[in-house]
This record gives C-alpha cells, structure tokens and sequence, in this order.
C-alpha cells in the first residue's frame, strides 16, 4: 500500500476558519485596481461615482475589519483532495462546518442560512456550509473558500441548449439575462460561465469559475476570446455599476468548460457581485 501523508482534520477546519476571516474584509489581489480603472474610463459621472464607493469601500473593510458587505454570504467550500492523503482525526463536514460556526461568530459577521428551505427559521450559525470535493493526484489538500450572497445567487441562470446552438446565441443569451437581471446582482459583475457537463456539473463549474484569479485568462485562446466578447457585450448593455448605467456592468468573464452528452449543451451562469470575496490555501 502507498504511504499516505496524514492531514489532520481539525486542521483544515481552522484553516477554513482564517478564511472566511480573510475573505470578509479582503478582496482577492487586483479587484481594487481593476475598479480604478474602470472608474478612470467611465463617462458617466454617476458610473464613476459608485465605482469610487467601491474603492473606498474595500480599503475600508480592509483597515477597519469591517465586512466587505452587510450580506455576509453562505460559505461555499471547495476542496481538491490529493489521493494519497490520509484525512485523519472527526468527520470532515463536521469540522469544517465547526470552522464556518467559530468564524462567523467570532468576527460578527452576519449569520443568513436557514435549516429548512420552507420553514425558514435561521439556524444562528450561518451553517451548513456547501462542500464540493475533487480527488486529484498528490499529497495535498488544496481549500478554496467563496462567501456568496443572497442577491447575486438570486440571479443564477441555467439553460439547456440545443447542441447546435451557436457562440453568439450563447453569447446573446448571457446578455440577455444580465440584462433581466439588472442592479439586483450588485453589479459590475464577476460573471462565471459553467458550459458543458451535465446541468448540476455546469452550475457547480460556473461557480468555481470565477475563483480562477483576477486578471487571469482562459489557457484555451478561443475561449479567451469567447470571454472577451461575453466582456464587451455586456459593457454595453448600459446596466452599468449598481445598475445606475454606464459601461461598466461586468469586471471580469470566466468560463469554464467540461465534456458534455452528445445532445446537450447545458450554459450555466453564476453572477457574482461587485463583492467578489474567496480565499484559499493548500495544506
């Protein structure tokens, strides 16, 4: 049998712990300065404006500790487990969901989740949190975690295609709902783009999109080039930031693709707003 290298659990739920700490009051690298110069190429003065509340507000979220949003999110939590780690100590949900409880009250940040979706009473420790795991090779556990809220989720869209379907009827599609969804995702928007899959695949890729780092490109050219369109296309719907108009709608496209059925073409978006919130580490 090939040795394993022991991780302990209760490890990874402070892990997850510090990162919801960070990924409250910190924005990834880079989101402060592509809102800068979105702000330094706006023409609508009102566009500029709320793009200076954004600036202004990270670098005070950041020096005061303050959360970065009143809508402190779910915490959704992406592992890539290595095969040959040996996961050692309690149940691994049970301790990142300890990790998720501790921070969220320690650092008061707002608690949103519900036990039932219909009875809706909050469970106060803003969990369960949602786990998505992958096995890839290697002796490391690699921990992404993305705070999402409410009003953004709200705005998620999935639709089957016809295989056949072209990329500018994707294209027109994703303009489309951006353009229904309006100012209730927070826009500019982080917009990930799940396609192929099957249709929860496409969702969950959709989300794990715009984790891929700010100022990144796809490694595929012509998916480089679909994200730009997407880009370009929705700058100038006229949504603008906060949905006040202006050319600044969405900040960044990511896509991010998997094998399909030979009759399907699943396109799922996740909108993520102005708020763009993760952190990650590798143990």
């Amino acid at each position: 049998m090939a040795h394993r290298r022991p991780v302990s659990v209760e490890l990874i739920g402070r892990t997850v712990a510090d990162l919801v700490d960070r990924a409250s009051f910190e924005m990834p690298a880079g989101v402060e300065d592509l809102y800068a110069a979105m702000r330094d190429r706006e023409n609508s003065g009102t566009a500029r404006y709320a793009l200076g509340v954004l600036v202004d507000n990270a670098a005070i979220a950041r020096a005061d500790r303050l959360p970065l949003c009143q809508d402190c999110g779910v915490t959704i939590v992406f592992f890539d487990i290595g095969q040959d780690v040996s996961l050692e100590g309690d149940y691994l949900p049970d301790a990142v969901n300890r990790g998720v409880r501790d921070a969220y009250e320690r650092l008061y940040l707002r608690k949103s989740v519900v036990g039932d979706p219909l009875v809706r009473k909050n469970t106060e420790t803003n969990t369960p949190c949602f786990l998505h795991t992958e096995i890839v090779p290697g002796d490391r556990v690699g921990i992404t975690v993305y705070l999402k809220g409410g009003g953004s989720e709200n705005m998620s869209f999935l639709k089957m295609f016809r295989p056949t379907a072209s990329v500018e009827e994707i294209i027109d599609h994703i303009a489309s709902c951006v353009i229904e969804a309006g100012p209730n995702p927070c826009p500019p928007l982080f917009l990930g783009v799940g396609i192929g899959g099957t249709a929860d695949v496409a969702l969950v890729n959709a989300k794990r999109a715009v984790l891929r780092g700010v100022g990144s490109r796809h490694a595929d050219p012509a998916y480089a080039d679909i994200e730009r369109r997407i880009l370009e296309r929705l700058n100038a719907t006229g949504v603008g930031p906060l949905g006040f108009g202006g050319a600044s709608t969405a900040a960044a496209v990511y896509i991010k693709e998997a094998p399909t059925h030979i009759a399907t073409l699943p396109v799922a978006l996740n909108l993520n707003c102005h708020s763009l919130r993760y952190a990650e580490a590798v143990l």
